[in-house]
């Protein structure tokens, strides 16, 4: 036998002692996890800061029709395509038209709720990099909304469009001049476009399996349902993604997130080396 040998043969009878201890078992790596209650108080804040800062904007309807009809002339110079044809797309059909007023009523807010509750979930070392983003996001567009108030192209007579969710149903927003919930002179920039992006990006950075890029959907639909519901312009579409893509250059995702603990990674059994003798 050769004494050089000796170490190795002990380091591999060593390795072989910690498979066998280990035969079985399955690491479940640490994700980084927030703990629930105080993200949950830290959410339920924002939103309520969010629905404060909207109403505050409220009030300036003179100023939102003048935005308006400025944002529609600037679309018309740069020859965007006119929202009155998505519009008269989504008429053909009654059905068609209730569907995209339900989308834009009741889609919003519980996608991004069940999209934070899966990477929260199962993707917890992105969960942080996605919530700074959704808060970066709309507090910028809170900003906008109060450095430039703007009537939707729903009130804007010069457009042409009708009020798809007043005539067809259903609505999430009463009279302008009765309606204490919501600013409806919030138009720029469009946070219903903006959160379904972060969502598909979200999904496409998050998640592992090829059909990730089915969640682009969702934004698509998305556009298509605030632009034919004549709720926004093109331009509160644009102004948005652009937004989002500099805080996407200022918060970066994680380069690599580590597993949920209910995706246990399996650790292989050392295969130990032949003895020489």
């Amino acid at each position: 036998m050769n004494l050089l040998d000796t170490p190795r043969r002990g380091r591999t009878a060593a390795a072989t002692r910690r498979g066998l201890a280990l035969r079985g078992r399955v690491l479940r790596p640490n994700g980084g996890r927030p703990r629930p209650v105080p993200e949950l108080v830290l959410i339920a804040v924002l939103f309520g800061l969010y629905k404060l800062a909207r109403l505050a904007a409220d009030g300036r309807v003179a100023e939102a029709f003048g935005n308006a009809h400025r944002v529609w002339d600037l679309e018309r110079t740069l020859d965007l395509p006119s929202e009155v044809d998505v519009q008269h797309g989504l008429l053909q059909s009654h059905a068609l038209i209730h569907v995209a007023n339900s989308y834009y009523a009741y889609v919003h807010f519980p996608a991004t709720a069940l999209f934070l509750l899966w990477v929260y979930l199962r993707r917890p070392g992105h969960y942080r990099w996605v919530r700074w983003v959704l808060v970066a996001l709309t507090a910028a567009g809170l900003v906008l909304h109060l450095l430039l108030p703007l009537a939707p192209p729903r009130m804007l007579g010069v457009t042409g469009l009708v009020d798809t969710a007043r005539l067809y149903g259903p609505s999430v927003y009463g009279s302008p001049q009765t309606d204490t919930i919501s600013n409806q002179y919030a138009a720029m920039p469009s946070l219903h476009i903006g959160w379904a992006l972060i969502i598909a990006i979200g999904i496409i950075v998050c998640a592992r399996t090829r059909w990730r890029w089915l969640a682009l959907i969702h934004p698509l639909l998305t556009i298509a349902v605030v632009v034919g519901t004549a709720n926004h312009y093109w331009l509160d579409g644009i102004a948005v993604g652009a937004m989002l893509a500099v805080i996407l250059l200022v918060i970066r995702p994680p380069s690599r997130a580590p597993l949920a603990a209910s995706d246990p990674v399996a650790v292989p059994e050392p295969v130990a080396a032949p003895e020489r003798s």
